[in-house]
C-alpha cells in the first residue's frame, strides 16, 4: 500500500526568495533542462526502476516528459509511485511516445538499475532506434556504450551524443587518499542504509533541497549514477572504480565541494550497506568522507536483501553498531522507506524506533525533513544557530507581507 504524501505549501517552498526571484530561477532551470524520455520497461515503480523514479521526483538537468513501460502505458508516473499526479505520462514504446508528444525529446535515458551489467538484444535495438530518431543516449550501466563500435558509429551518423554516467575518470585523473579530508571544518553527514534501493539517495536529495530552501548552503556529494544524472555537481559512481581509488575519490569529492562552494554542510550519498556481503562502496564512502554524523535509511517491511532472496535483512540496531564500529561517526537519525507499508504502520514503526533507539525517525517522502533539520541543529551547534537565524528570517518575512501569525517561530518548517 502507498501513503498519500504531504501537501507542499507553495509559500514555504519559496523560503528566502521573493516571488519574482523564485519564478526567474524556475524559468532559468526550465530553459536549461533537456527534455528526456526514460526507458524503464516493466520495472517502473519497482526496485530495479529506481533510476527512473528518482528522475521523475527530481532532476536539475533533464525535464522528464515521459516514461516508457508498456505494462503501465496510459498511466501517470507520479500516481504509479504512490504520490500525487505529476502530469508525466507513461508510454508503451518510443514510437508511441514521439507520436503522443508531437515532438522528439532531446534525450533517451536508460532508467533501470539491474544487477546484470549488459543490455539485452531487444534493449540494444531500442537504443539504436532512439539514436536514429536523433536522441542523445544517457546510460548508467556498467556496459559503456561509448566503447561499443556499432553504437558509437550510429551516434556519429545521426549527430547524437552518448553519455556513460558510470564511466570513471581516466587513470591519470583518479585520486588516492591523502588525508586532506581533515581540512573540512563544516559538518559532513553521510546518508547510509541497510540495503540497496531503500531510499538513501531520495532522503539525501530531499534534505539537501530543504536545507537550501531554509537558507543553509548545503552541497550533496553523489556516489552513484542516478544522483549524477539528477545533476549533482560533485561525486563519482563509486561502484565503477578500481578499489584502490575508492576512498580517495570520495575524499577528493568532499574536499572539492568544501573548497569550491564554502558550504555550511556537506551531505554524502550512501550506497548499499556496510553489512551487505556483495558490495564494498559504503565502506569506502564511510572512510573517504569521514562523516561527523550518519543518517540511516531502512525499509522496515523488507524481509530479504534486494536481488538476494537468500539474504535476510539486517536490523537497524545491527547496522548502527557496525557503522559506529567502523567509524567514529554516530548515527543521529533514522529515516524510513514506506514500501509495502500503510500510513498507520509507518507511524507505529516511527514511534517504536524513537523509543528503542532514542533517535529522531521519519519518512521524508511523506512527512518532510523537519525532524532531520532539528537533529542537525541539535548535533552541530554552529549550524543550529544559523538554521534558527534563517528560520526566523522566514517568519519575519511573512510578517512584513502582512502575515501576523508568528506561532512556532522557534520551530522548523517542513519543506
Amino acid at each position: 500500500m502507498h501513503i498519500k504524501p504531504r501537501m507542499e505549501n507553495p509559500i514555504e517552498s519559496k523560503t528566502l526568495l521573493t516571488k519574482k526571484q523564485w519564478e526567474q530561477k524556475y524559468k532559468d532551470n526550465t530553459v536549461q533542462k533537456k527534455k528526456a524520455l526514460v526507458y524503464c520497461e516493466k520495472q517502473f515503480g519497482l526496485v530495479d526502476g529506481k533510476t527512473a523514479a528518482a528522475l521523475v521526483r527530481h532532476s536539475e538537468i533533464y525535464s522528464i516528459v515521459g516514461i516508457i513501460d508498456s505494462s503501465l502505458a496510459g498511466k501517470d508516473a507520479g500516481e504509479e509511485l504512490g504520490e500525487e499526479k505529476n502530469g508525466i505520462p507513461i508510454f508503451a514504446d518510443l514510437e508511441n511516445a514521439i507520436e503522443s508528444l508531437s515532438y522528439t525529446p532531446d534525450c533517451y535515458i536508460y532508467g533501470k538499475a539491474p544487477l546484470e551489467t549488459f543490455l539485452s538484444k531487444k534493449e540494444r535495438l531500442l537504443i539504436l532506434e532512439a539514436m536514429i530518431n536523433g536522441m542523445d543516449i544517457i546510460s548508467g550501466l556498467h556496459e559503456f556504450f561509448t566503447h561499443d563500435p556499432e553504437l558509437s558509429h550510429i551516434a556519429a551518423l545521426n549527430g547524437v551524443q552518448i553519455k556513460d554516467i558510470r564511466k570513471p575518470p581516466a587513470l591519470k585523473d583518479l585520486h588516492l587518499y591523502t588525508g586532506q579530508i581533515s581540512q573540512v571544518n563544516v559538518p559532513v553527514v553521510a546518508v547510509l542504509g541497510t540495503d540497496c534501493a531503500c531510499g538513501k539517495m531520495t532522503t539525501a536529495v530531499e534534505l539537501n533541497k530543504t536545507l537550501n530552501q531554509l537558507g543553509i548552503k548545503s552541497v550533496l556529494v553523489a556516489t552513484g549514477q542516478t544522483s549524477l544524472m539528477q545533476g549533482a555537481k560533485y561525486g563519482v559512481s563509486t561502484d565503477a572504480l578500481i578499489s584502490q581509488f575508492l576512498v580517495g575519490e570520495v575524499e577528493s569529492s568532499v574536499v572539492q565541494a568544501f573548497k569550491n562552494e564554502s558550504p555550511d554542510i556537506i551531505l554524502v550519498e550512501g550506497q548499499s550497506a556496510i553489512s551487505h556481503p556483495a558490495f564494498l562502496s559504503s565502506i569506502g564512502i564511510l572512510k573517504g568522507s569521514m562523516p561527523d554524523g550518519v543518517i540511516l535509511q531502512h525499509p522496515p517491511a523488507r524481509k530479504f536483501r534486494c536481488d538476494f532472496p537468500g539474504l535476510a535483512m539486517p536490523t537497524p540496531e545491527s547496522e548502527i553498531k557496525l557503522i559506529e564500529t567502523v567509524s567514529k561517526a554516530k548515527v543521529i537519525a533514522i529515516t524510513l522507506s514506506h514500501e509495502d507499508m500503510n500510513e498507520q504502520e509507518v507511524l507505529t514503526i516511527t514511534e517504536e524506533y524513537e523509543l528503542q533507539f532514542r533517535l529522531p525517525t521519519t519518512d521524508v517522502l511523506s512527512y518532510g525533513c523537519q525532524k532531520l533539520v532539528q537533529a542537525l541543529s541539535d548535533q552541530f551547534p554552529n549550524l543550529g544557530h544559523k538554521i534558527k537565524l534563517e528560520n526566523s528570517k522566514f517568519f519575519l518575512n511573512k510578517q512584513d507581507k502582512g502575515n501576523l501569525h508568528l506561532e512556532g517561530i522557534d520551530e522548523f518548517i517542513s519543506a
